[in-house]
């Protein structure tokens, strides 16, 4: 068991808040390796069940929805008993349903037992606001960013998954998955600590802790987190065959290749952070997305040709992104994405220093439903108009309504670029901390320890 927390300041302190860190982080790839799972399992599946698009991103997203419905309990549970304890028997709980996705046979029992394994995905609203606390405001954006690093899980999964199906069948893969699991729940046991000076009040309800919820910009931050995370998600999950279908590739190749977006979506964030604490939440934002809509733009081309009369006679031309070019664009949307899920979580603990967990859980909740809706849609629009950038074509559409939102709440109070521009937008009238989400006083004095 892990020693009793160091006092704050020291040399003890600070390498034990790393050693959480670094524990912590290393549990949170794993739960979303498992999260992602279905990205690779599905296409063998898929081919025996005889699923249509629709039914494919059905089957993928439904961990999905578990993992995000949990986010908002888990996030006040963190607030009130610590990550630590919660973290643990979260992965715990999710070591039995994986074993026994090895022995489903007909689509109900892949939806049914999918989730229960899409638990694990909920593990990213504990590990923020636990990881969070052990160090210093100036730091926290980092802190997070290298912890919201483990989403490389999805990366993770990709290497891993097509070796275990090819070699040994889809089945293999949750038995190896439960395994690491386990192995994982004891590890980060007994190398993380419990502090109860970051606990909130136990004489704090649960009704106190969601009034920040009725701040407008809540929202404004669950639209860019359903963008930069929902569709790191629904596009981590969705890569995979879209590789084997539009360019016929071998599912090795395929996963190597959908890799490159969602490896930097993953391992970057913590540079992400380090910006954010730097720049201001408010500036890697508006950047974030303005590259995602170009990335979009290009990727929602389908693949045309077309036909010119020309005084020489018809002449054939044809227009589309080839493997190569795909894979560069996905690759630059997937580090934009990385560093947009730093900053929207660098305005949450600038904003809501009192309540991280709460907060974190809503706004984690609203980019878990995007990745959750996001893939039904995305065998919608397939199966509706046979072409697979159709997906894109959507998440562009999702892009214009972030940047809209913000230029109208933000930049148009903020000179993001100049020699009157704020080092650090994000301390802005307009980002002023709310107000602690208690009356309580001894909540405030309790996010100081913190």
């Amino acid at each position: 068991m892990a020693a009793a927390p160091a006092q704050a300041g020291s040399p003890q302190r600070r390498r034990q808040a790393v050693s959480i860190l670094v524990v912590s982080t290393l549990a949170f790839t794993v739960c979303f390796m498992v999260w992602m799972m279905f990205g690779v399992i599905g296409i063998p599946i898929k081919k025996a069940l005889n699923l249509n698009a629709t039914e494919f991103g059905l089957l993928t997203a439904t961990p999905v929805l578990t993992g995000s419905l949990v986010r908002v309990p888990l996030g006040i549970w963190t607030d009130r008993f610590g990550g630590r304890i919660v973290m643990a028997l979260l992965m715990a709980a999710t070591v039995p349903a994986i074993w026994l996705m090895s022995h489903a046979t007909q689509y109900w029992h892949f939806l049914v037992i999918g989730l229960f394994v899409g638990l694990a995905g909920g593990s990213f609203s504990v590990g923020t606001p636990y990881v969070a606390r052990w160090f210093p405001k100036h730091k926290q954006g980092f802190a997070m960013g290298v912890y919201g690093a483990g989403n490389s899980g999805a990366a993770v999964n990709k290497f891993v998954a097509p070796a275990l199906v090819v070699a040994f069948g889809w089945a293999m893969v949750p038995q190896v998955y439960a395994a690491v699991m386990l192995g994982t729940v004891v590890l980060f046991w007994f190398f993380s600590a419990h502090d109860p000076a970051h606990l909130v009040p136990g004489n704090v309800s649960f009704t106190d802790q969601l009034k920040a919820l009725k701040d407008p910009r809540v929202l404004k931050y669950c639209q860019y987190y359903s963008i930069v995370f929902g569709g790191y998600v629904a596009l981590s999950l969705w890569m995979v065959q879209y590789y084997v279908g539009e360019y016929g590739l071998d599912i090795r190749v395929a996963a190597l290749l959908a890799a490159c977006f969602s490896l930097p979506g993953g391992v970057l964030r913590a540079i992400g952070g380090w910006l954010s604490d730097r720049h201001g939440a408010h500036s890697v934002t508006w950047w974030v997305m303005w590259v995602s809509w170009i990335c979009l733009f290009l990727l929602s081309y389908p693949q045309t040709e077309f036909t010119v009369a020309t005084v020489n006679g018809p002449r054939s031309f044809s227009f589309g992104l080839n493997v190569y070019a795909f894979t560069a664009v996905m690759a630059v949307l997937g580090v934009a994405w990385a560093f947009g899920k730093a900053s929207v979580f660098k305005y949450i603990s600038d904003e809501y220093p009192q309540n991280i967990g709460a907060i974190s859980g809503i706004v984690g909740l609203a980019g878990g439903l995007g990745g959750f809706v996001l893939p039904i849609m995305f065998g919608a629009l397939l199966d509706l108009t046979g072409v697979r950038s159709s997906a894109f074509m959507l998440m562009y559409g999702v892009v214009w309504v972030s940047l809209i939102w913000m230029y109208f709440t933000e930049v148009r109070r903020t000179e993001v670029m100049g020699r009157n521009a704020p080092e650090s937008p994000h301390l802005l009238p307009q980002h002023t901390p709310a107000p602690p989400a208690t009356a309580n006083p001894g909540a405030a004095a309790n996010a100081a320890r913190a």
